[in-house]
């Protein structure tokens, strides 16, 4: 076995005080676990407004209709009573058989880890943020951009591991090219397995890699069959191929993971102006169409299936074509997203993007806007929390840094208001005379260490100090920071007996060659 998956866990660490100027580590403690949303939802339109949304939705899927371009998809949805032709692909639903197969769609459930401690609930008021996942490229300030390998894939999970803000991987956080298609699967869900003690995500390319992909994670647990179905322990994303598509190997996925009880997070791709309408109500109506179809599937699968309501509509540049995200659109849709899910009684899936092409100021205003609609608009599951870059094109391990200090902040403010009697401070308020100060008192003293939130990259030094200190940006900040916290990894323990089982049926699977590479 490699270095790379072999170690102990690390314990808590310790950040350097505030406006220090050290590199700061990693809070590795609990307090950013089970997070929860404390302040009602805000809705971008009214309740007339989102049923008209609804309504056109329905429409969409009753007289269009979507293309479902599985035979034995179809074989399911004509079973069900769906509008289905011999040989074609074109499928379209009665709405009301729409809104009673959404009937059993569960509001909330646990997403379960080979830790229990690290077990994601997801629905209702929680709140959870999975990394970065999917690109085909990755970067940092001394090796440049770069095509995603093997390495800089395990460093950046091990990166997952250090912070607690970070609930999950939420797929591989770059694509390991240098790896074969056919059993990359196999090699990248073993090391997440073994490297972190998180949930995990399987890719819907092929039914093989979902079934090995809940295998591993069955294993990775230490549990029977039996109850793997009946707590979920993988998930995987589900996008439709907008306009108005799902393809055969998102159609497998949905039918392996939902057969066994496992997490569909069904997320229609829709940028407006090029998958979708133009308008930001048109490319809603065709997300929330998509997303509706895939749902009820799910559920004519199995009824009572986990599957959460994914969106990711935004606009594109009109003037390249290329995708823009923390975009004033992508809020609005963000947050009419959330009122659809809600109405629906389902969990809700977003995204933390931006557009940048570097760890700029673009790359954090973006983020922390896209931030701001992901939390006012009631999100359960956020992907690619940390670390995303170039429209999701690289992971950034300066920007990952960046995310987690964003998120911790985001954390910190749900956090409730203390107003204890101690916390009312009136004993200090009594000590202090007019014109004094409150540096020396007992309440203050007692409390500075943990009063406030000390961030992991702004510098709160004066001018002179932070020039004496050398000038560092948040860029070169950030890229000392997570070479520091990788360099400080070690691995969670995993039972011997466990990690061999699994070796085992990696070793197996790919003597038989993995999973087929054409579709």
């Amino acid at each position: 076995m490699s270095d790379e998956v072999t170690g102990r866990t690390a314990g808590p660490r310790r950040r350097g005080g505030r406006g220090s100027g050290t590199v700061r580590a990693a809070l590795s403690t609990t307090q950013y676990r089970s997070l929860k949303h404390r302040f009602p939802p805000s809705p971008v339109v009214s309740e007339d407004e989102l049923e008209s949304i609804h309504n056109a939705s329905l429409t969409v899927l009753e007289e269009m209709g979507i293309d479902f371009m599985h035979e034995g998809a179809r074989a399911i949805l004509k079973k069900a009573g769906a509008d289905v032709k011999d040989g074609v692909e074109r499928v379209r639903f009665d709405r009301n058989m729409i809104m009673e197969t959404i009937k059993t769609c569960p509001s909330e459930f646990t997403l379960h880890a080979r830790n229990p401690e690290r077990n994601i609930r997801i629905g209702g008021k929680n709140l959870a943020f999975a990394q970065v996942a999917s690109p085909p490229n990755c970067s940092d300030m001394q090796g440049g951009r770069r095509a995603g390998n093997q390495q800089d894939f395990r460093n950046l999970v091990k990166l997952a591991q250090r912070y607690d803000i970070i609930s999950c991987t939420g797929g591989y956080p770059v694509e390991p090219v240098d790896l074969h298609a056919s059993i990359r699967h196999l090699d990248c869900l073993s090391d997440i397995a073994k490297l972190t003690d998180k949930p995990f995500h399987a890719y819907s390319l092929g039914k093989e890699r979902n079934r090995d992909g809940m295998e591993i994670a069955r294993i990775a647990r230490g549990i029977s069959h039996e109850q793997f179905e009946a707590e979920p322990s993988l998930f995987t994303i589900i996008n439709s191929n907008s306009p108005r598509r799902l393809d055969t190997p998102m159609l497998q996925g949905i039918m392996e993971m939902s057969s066994r009880n496992q997490i569909v997070m069904l997320t229609p791709f829709t940028l407006a102006g090029a998958m979708a309408p133009v308008t930001i109500a048109g490319a809603l109506v065709q997300q929330n169409a998509e997303a509706l179809a895939g749902i009820a599937f799910t559920q004519l699968v199995r009824p009572g299936a986990p599957v959460v309501y994914g969106g990711f509509t935004s606009n594109v540049d009109m003037k390249t074509g290329a995708p823009a995200f923390g975009t004033p659109e992508y809020m609005k849709a963000v947050l009419a997203g959330g009122q659809l899910c809600r109405k629906y009684g389902v969990p809700y899936r977003t995204s933390n993007v931006n557009a940048a092409n570097t760890v700029d100021a673009q790359a954090a205003y973006e983020s922390v806007f896209s931030l701001w609609a992901l939390t006012q608009g009631g999100g359960n599951f956020i992907m690619h929390s940390a670390g995303w870059l170039e429209g999701g094109l690289t992971a950034s391990f300066e920007k990952f840094v960046l995310d987690c200090d964003l998120l911790q902040m985001v954390a910190e403010f749900l956090t409730p208001l203390d107003t204890s009697p101690a916390a009312l401070g009136l004993d200090a308020i009594r000590d202090v005379e007019p014109g004094g100060h409150y540096f020396g008192t007992a309440h203050t003293l007692e409390r500075f260490e943990t009063a406030f939130y000390s961030p992991i990259i702004s510098d709160w030094r004066n001018f002179e100090t932070w020039s004496e200190g050398g000038s560092p940006t948040a860029y070169q900040k950030a890229n000392a920071v997570w070479q520091k916290e990788l360099a400080a990894y070690e691995r969670p323990a995993m039972d011997p007996a466990i990690e061999e089982e699994l070796d085992a049926f990696v070793a197996r699977r790919k003597a038989e060659g993995g999973a087929p590479t054409d579709f």
